[in-house]
């Protein structure tokens, strides 16, 4: 990576909101469109129940980050009856009184680490910053005693691997809940497949697909220019989600090819990240010893979505399961949230990612993408474009236990 673009300049003033669950600029429109995967509200099939709670505590919630993505205020902690959000964070006095208003939050800081010192209230928080602050972030907050949870990715690059393992280890340490908000856990089709294989319908997964399309043909606003010429495989938890979300399994090795793009941000000499690719393919290996072909792209025109199917030894589900198992009684629709707490974007996944978040730490039980499903579903990304930037060597992936 090019010295003027370190993990140290990204981390002076971490918490500017730049927001990336989905590396989807602003939830206004642009060009007279909704950004990608704003306008998927439709959070598929609901169960007929009500919802119920498991508590009537109330966590104290911190939220930092409210830039282009806004996407401090898009998760719906505002909305849940177990959460009192109290304070609102940014390095940006508008955003951060904006973003204070959009949650309801009282107390405002002109930083994350501002809030991690000075606030003895707050029991967890939400990481909404710009991708490469996340992990020096979420170790901060956990160390400090909160739950966290955090914006994809994890980890960001070759120069975080080694944040990766003082992530997992931290978690360890502490014992505090960690979620990666990776918003394909709850898409409906994902969620399916997930109650699905729980239930044995697939037995093992043969073969995985999964894409992350978004054209770019100029570079998203980002703070410091994280997002101009982004390796595609740097950011792989959209696609990647459909494998380590769906099974709970990892990625142990991996050949990746890219194709040099005609896209100027995305050319070598033109991005901090010296990235040649605008499109990366990988070929993973599972952990069941299976095989998942796995697509980032940006510079392809009319490619557009995150969408995955899985193919398994006793079935297979694109968009509906077919196969020889019985799994008309699995329950493949999701349940019902809290009244008045919205579904929200990405396939109706952002209300859902909060809920199992705030569940995890009424139940003290794991979350859908714990510390070590995070880290599987993003450290394959970044060994992956090493592969690719070696010709499609084939590669060996860390893997991350809780």
């Amino acid at each position: 990576m090019d010295n003027s673009l370190t993990r140290r300049d990204f981390f002076r003033g971490a918490v500017v909101g730049a927001g990336a669950v989905a590396m989807l600029p602003q939830v206004t429109k642009a060009a007279g469109k909704t950004m990608q995967g704003f306008d998927e509200t439709d959070p598929g099939k609901i169960k007929n129940t009500l919802w119920k709670p498991v508590s009537d505590r109330k966590i104290k919630v911190g939220i930092v980050g409210y830039g282009n993505s806004r996407f401090g205020a898009q998760f719906g902690f505002q909305n849940h009856p177990n959460v009192e959000v109290l304070a609102a964070a940014d390095l940006f006095s508008d955003r951060c009184a904006e973003l204070a208003k959009q949650v309801g939050a009282k107390k405002t800081y002109a930083s994350c680490e501002e809030m991690y010192e000075k606030d003895k209230e707050i029991e967890a928080v939400f990481i909404a910053t710009n991708a490469p602050s996340h992990a020096q972030l979420c170790i901060a907050g956990l160390n400090r005693g909160l739950h966290v949870c955090s914006a994809v990715p994890a980890v960001f690059g070759e120069d975080q691997l080694e944040y990766a393992d003082e992530l997992l280890e931290t978690v360890k340490k502490t014992g505090m809940i960690y979620s990666m908000f990776e918003t394909t856990a709850f898409r409906a089709q994902c969620y399916a497949m997930r109650e699905i294989y729980k239930a044995g319908g697939f037995g093992k997964l043969i073969y995985t697909e999964g894409e992350y399309y978004h054209y770019m043909g100029k570079p998203i606003n980002s703070y410091k220019g994280w997002r101009d010429g982004l390796v595609p495989q740097y950011y792989p938890t959209h696609s990647n989600g459909f494998y380590t979300c769906v099974t709970g399994g990892s990625f142990t090795e991996v050949s990746c090819m890219g194709m040099p793009s005609i896209i100027p941000h995305l050319q070598p000499g033109n991005n901090p990240y010296k990235n040649p690719y605008g499109s990366e393919i990988a070929l993973f290996r599972t952990s069941e010893g299976g095989m998942a072909r796995m697509a980032v792209c940006w510079d392809m025109p009319g490619a557009h979505g995150e969408k995955g199917r899985v193919y398994g030894q006793k079935g297979s589900y694109g968009s509906r399961y077919s196969g020889r198992a019985n799994v008309s009684k699995v329950g493949q629709a999701k349940p019902k949230l809290p009244p008045g707490m919205p579904a929200g974007a990405h396939g109706g996944s952002h209300g859902y990612l909060t809920e199992d978040f705030i569940t995890s730490i009424l139940l003290k039980r794991k979350p859908v993408c714990d510390v070590a499903c995070a880290l599987n579903t993003t450290v394959a990304g970044i060994i992956a474009h090493q592969s690719a930037m070696k010709g499609g060597e084939t590669m060996k992936i860390p893997q991350y236990k809780l």
